[in-house]
């Protein structure tokens, strides 16, 4: 725990300078603090007729009075001054490392987020900021100022009454050691009540992502007490928890008058001996109920730490992640590529036992459209996911214009990219916001010419608020049409000189696709594109068409030269124009 608290305070980057700032000011304010007793306990003795010896002797009490004003007044400007910088140090880097965190985990892999709920990934990105937050503030206004006070306080207290001093000594013992049983016998049960905290998350986030199902099949009461037996389970074992601190609590409390009674009774037995004055049994009284209100404060530090740990470290393990897709040192951004692709001796593998991707090997020129069809599960979208790195492959190479595009920064390569997924991907923003995501500095009429190639204007034109309107989460203010249209005026937007249609028209009524690859086969001209498709009639007229069958190109060639040759696509094409004869058929018979 002391290794992960070391790191919250590591990832104060540029405000460390501040933090030191501040832990010099608490260190300063340990030291004052103990003025006030010490002069209390001086002042008595003065006022009692005591004689005076050591650095703060004095035969009338108004200096030390003045004495005591003035470490006052030290303390009340001190505190405030460090208070309002910690709470300045801890909003700034709180907001610093949520925007790198959330930089770090945009640029994980696909295969990351594919293994992680998004629910669960906001949820570690929020709680794990708000620890960080509460760490900071807390150690900085107070808790180091209470480790610094024993610091300061034990010594001192030795330096004026060893033998009361021992009575501090073991209560900060009994302390040390409760506390000690109590972190070891609740740190694996909070570890798992943040376990249960993540599944919380990520279930809600489920069902709200997915309340049109929910609600069509009447799944509402089944989701809720689903979420209600999470929270139960989390309460189950929250609650042990909670008992033992309370303990703990309970022990601190009963201890203040312990502790002063001990004082009392020591003191007077010492004083009756002439080894103590009373002054000094005031000030020892009030150090007892001072180092409590220390190691209260010190307590409720460990506690902290310890509540926060299991949230802190999904957080780090998520921060620790590393990209397996990356800039290497040295790539270069080239600006505009021509769009010359080849792939040679390229294979992948998602788990390392099965290849997705075994030696593929092709080439396409600049303008050139190249089709990629086969079954689900053939390797065509991991060969496209490939090209544009959202996986490396583990042998071959594939480049752009002659060069390996490893070779190239990341953002560089996907720039001369566009693609159009088969599922239409939006943000909840307005149109023009999606559409401007592959050309923030689009203007109106440009986006209107890209709407309108993609049949998208018309509908866009109906709506009052025109290219504001929202698109709703997911875009489900559209329809799946609409959606689809939108994506494909964003990718036209961007205008890259390599295109990627995965399914792009599968969306879209009979007359709207029509259109839409009427405006697709001019936007293709002079770019090379690459289209993953099932419908064949959608690639009629591909420069070539690769025929993929477990992560294979087991047949090449236009689309007559391929139904001639009899082989597998002309099964595919057969298939699919018997189909659709036999539904005429069928028609025509009713």
């Amino acid at each position: 725990m002391i290794r992960l608290y070391t790191r919250v305070l590591e990832l104060l980057g540029k405000e460390a300078r501040l933090g030191w700032i501040l832990a010099g000011a608490n260190l300063l304010l340990a030291g004052a603090q103990f003025a006030e007793p010490v002069l209390f306990g001086k002042i008595i003795d003065v006022l009692s007729g005591k004689p005076q010896t050591g650095p703060l002797a004095s035969n009338s009490a108004w200096p030390l009075l003045a004495a005591w004003v003035g470490f006052g007044l030290f303390t009340i400007a001190c505190s405030a001054l460090v208070a309002l910088h910690a709470d300045k140090l801890a909003h700034r880097q709180r907001q610093a490392v949520l925007t790198d965190y959330f930089e770090h985990i945009m640029q994980l892999p696909l295969t990351f987020h594919t293994g992680t709920h998004s629910g669960r990934l906001m949820k570690v990105m929020l709680n794990g900021t708000d620890s960080l937050w509460r760490l900071w503030l807390g150690f900085f206004r107070e808790h180091f100022a209470a480790i610094m006070s024993l610091v300061v306080l034990l010594p001192l207290s030795l330096y004026i009454n060893w033998r009361m001093a021992i009575l501090l000594f073991l209560l900060c013992v009994i302390f040390t050691v409760l506390t000690t049983l109590v972190v070891r016998k609740t740190y694996g049960m909070q570890s798992e009540v943040e376990e249960h905290y993540s599944n919380l998350s990520a279930r809600a986030s489920d069902a709200l992502g997915n309340v049109a199902l929910v609600q069509s099949f009447v799944r509402i009461d089944a989701e809720v007490q689903g979420l209600r037996y999470v929270a139960d389970k989390l309460l189950a074992v929250q609650m042990p928890v909670l008992g033992w601190w309370a303990l703990v609590t309970v022990i601190t409390r009963a201890s203040t008058t312990i502790t002063v009674l001990a004082i009392f009774t020591v003191g007077i037995y010492l004083h009756q001996q002439g080894l103590t004055t009373v002054g000094e049994i005031v000030m020892f009284v009030s150090f007892a109920t001072m180092l409590i209100q220390k190691l209260e404060q010190v307590v409720s530090f460990i506690n902290s730490v310890f509540m926060e740990a299991p949230r802190l470290q999904e957080f780090f393990d998520v921060l620790d992640a590393v990209p397996a897709v990356r800039d290497r040192p040295g790539a270069v951004d080239t600006g505009r590529l021509s769009g010359l692709v080849e792939f040679n001796d390229v294979s992948f593998s998602y788990d390392g036992k099965r290849p997705a991707i075994e030696d593929l090997s092709f080439t396409a020129l600049p303008g050139q459209t190249i089709a990629l069809v086969g079954p689900t599960g053939a390797g065509k979208s991991t060969a496209i996911a490939l090209l544009h790195r959202a996986f490396d492959p583990q042998s071959g190479i594939i480049k752009i214009d002659g060069m390996d595009i490893r070779a190239l920064k990341l953002t560089a390569l996907r720039r001369n990219i566009g693609v159009v997924f088969q599922e239409a991907l939006l943000f909840n923003r307005s149109l023009a916001d999606n559409l401007r995501v592959g050309k923030p500095d689009a203007t109106e009429e440009e986006m209107r010419v890209a709407a309108s190639r993609a049949q998208a204007l018309e509908f866009i034109e109906r709506s009052d608020k025109k290219f504001e309107t929202h698109a709703g989460e997911r875009g489900r203010m559209l329809s799946g049409g609409e959606r689809q249209r939108l994506s494909i005026a964003r990718a036209l937007l961007k205008d890259p000189p390599i295109l990627i249609l995965d399914e792009a028209t599968s969306a879209l009524d009979a007359v709207t696709e029509a259109k839409v690859n009427a405006a697709l086969d001019e936007v293709m001209k002079g770019r090379t594109t690459f289209v993953i498709a099932h419908r064949l009639s959608t690639i009629r007229n591909a420069t070539r068409i690769l025929v993929f069958d477990n992560g294979r190109v087991i047949e090449s060639g236009t689309f007559d030269e391929l139904v001639a040759k009899g082989g597998r696509f002309a099964e595919l094409a057969r298939a699919q124009f018997m189909v659709q004869a036999d539904a005429r058929a069928s028609i025509e018979t009713q």
